[in-house]
């Protein structure tokens, strides 16, 4: 009884177990580089986000402070204008009246070195995102829906509304109602029909 020799037989099912095992290997790199690589993704994009958020904060530290010293801006402005036409010839008052608006100056100067700054709404068209109407104006000189008055004004902290303007709005003209002519005599009833010659 003959033997066949196993070992052609044996041969071609290690080339088949060898290329098996190899393919799992490479598949598992390839999604372990894909996990790699996202996840230093969102760590630059968390890293970006951390950075802009503490720049942010830096930007915008001083808003709480500075909502508290508008008040006191907000009062010099009015003392100034108080005082302005009032003191006549009254050295005395003079003097302080130049006393107030060097302390307002110092204030605004102070305020606009951490970014904070005036907004110009006199005129302007009415934002409803940076201003406040609290009532309107019937002053047909002025352009519909601009703002007529500041009554407070408002104020940005860099690109951000730190306080809205109070402001009066300019009320849209309205046109006036044409009078309706009356009904012409000499017109026939509704219904009726005439010829050319004006017969029934």
């Amino acid at each position: 009884m003959q033997h066949r020799d196993a070992s052609p037989d044996l041969a071609v099912p290690a080339v088949q177990e060898s290329d098996a095992s190899t393919c799992p290997a490479n598949y598992n790199d390839a999604v372990t580089i894909d996990r790699l690589q996202r996840a230093l993704a969102d760590a630059e994009d968390a890293q970006q986000r951390a950075q802009r958020l503490a720049d942010d904060g830096k930007r915008f530290a001083i808003a709480t402070f500075a909502e508290r010293l508008l008040p006191v801006a907000d009062n010099l402005a009015r003392a100034i204008a108080a005082a302005e036409g009032k003191v006549g010839k009254d050295a005395k008052n003079s003097a302080l009246v130049v006393g107030v608006r060097a302390t307002q100056r110092m204030l605004i100067d102070a305020l606009a070195h951490g970014g904070v700054h005036r907004m110009e709404a006199l005129g302007v068209h009415f934002d409803p995102r940076l201003h406040e109407a609290v009532m309107e104006d019937d002053n047909p000189a002025l352009a519909p829906d601009s703002v007529a008055r500041v009554l407070e004004d408002g104020y940005m902290l860099h690109d951000r509304l730190l306080r809205p303007a109070r402001v009066s709005v300019a009320r849209a003209r309205r046109l006036p109602i044409s009078k309706v002519p009356e009904p012409l005599a000499d017109l026939p009833p509704v219904g009726t029909r005439t010829t050319s010659d004006g017969k029934e």
